[in-house]
């Protein structure tokens, strides 16, 4: 029996509705803060149309059209941080996701429950740091008189300046991405390794698998699925480099391959005040991140028969 006919044959929704009330009150106040901080803010979006000004206020500054969108497109840097963009979020989609799938892979043939643990605990810690403490302490770590290039002048190398090099900007700040998430990330997969059945190891042991073997046919294909959906998921971040760790690290030297669409509009927006140009290039942003999801998922549930959405 469907929902609405057992509802019907108890007296209807109002009388679902007093048996139930209390599960809907507990949304009242997720939905009001999703509303409130989702929602009403996109009314602003109407500036990126608008010739702003704080003065006239959204509803009385003049209309411009697509100025604003045409004026982003025109300008010299703007495609140079477009690619920035791109190559920083892909690398570290890719890499997090690899990291995290070979770490929960090693994890999961750690039969000591103690030390399985402690690894874990250890290794998903730094998600829960904020990236200005950890910016701070990478900061002096990788300057030219830092740890890492001291003990790489063991070794004859000459110091690499990692934040103020634009051959060496781009691989740092996805390095230390991939080493901040990986452990957390490695959380979803472990718990989908959980519901593998043991039988299928037992299975493949008496045929003679080794332990790789178990791993490429029973452990990969068993959490499959989840790959698939975190892959979809990860699609709408192309665009997202990371705006807090560019933020702290990034300096004028490596604007050329460190400035991302995020830190342009923190420029353009808050210290410029180009309010207008802002808003349309965040919105150029949040479109294709749309569709590269959209297409993600559309992809997925055509090649792999899976669906997020």
């Amino acid at each position: 029996m469907s929902a609405p006919t057992r509802m019907q044959s108890r007296g209807g929704f109002s009388s679902y509705f007093k048996r139930k009330w209390q599960l809907y009150a507990m949304l009242l106040l997720p939905a009001f803060v999703v509303l409130l901080f989702n929602y009403v803010p996109l009314y602003g979006l109407v500036i990126a149309f608008k010739d702003f000004n704080p003065g006239q206020g959204m509803l009385n500054s003049p209309w411009v059209g697509m100025k604003w969108f045409k004026t982003a497109w025109a300008m010299p840097d703007f495609s140079g941080i477009v690619w920035n963009t791109f190559i920083i979020a892909v690398g570290k989609i890719v890499f997090g996701q690899i990291a995290a799938i070979l770490f929960a892979l090693l994890l999961n043939e750690v039969s000591n429950p103690i030390y399985k643990r402690t690894v874990q605990t250890i290794t998903y810690f730094p998600h829960f740091l904020s990236w200005v403490i950890i910016g701070g302490i990478f900061t002096d770590m990788l300057s030219t008189t830092g740890v890492i290039n001291q003990f790489l002048g063991l070794f004859g190398i000459e110091p690499i300046f990692f934040l103020g090099s634009n051959q060496w900007f781009q691989p740092t700040m996805v390095f230390l991405e991939t080493w901040k998430e990986f452990g957390w990330g490695a959380i979803v997969y472990l718990a989908a390794m959980t519901n593998i059945s043991p039988d299928l190891y037992e299975a493949a042991a008496m045929d003679g698998a080794g332990r790789l073997k178990s791993i490429w046919h029973i452990t990969l294909p068993g959490i499959s699925s989840i790959i698939v959906m975190l892959c979809v998921l990860n699609i709408g971040n192309v665009l997202n480099a990371g705006f807090d760790q560019i933020l702290v690290m990034y300096n004028p030297a490596v604007y050329r391959t460190g400035d991302v669409l995020d830190t342009f509009i923190y420029r353009q927006g808050l210290l410029d005040a180009q309010y207008s140009l802002s808003t349309a290039i965040g919105l150029f942003k949040s479109v294709i991140s749309l569709v590269l999801t959209l297409t993600a998922n559309y992809l997925a549930v055509r090649f792999s028969n899976y669906r997020v959405f």
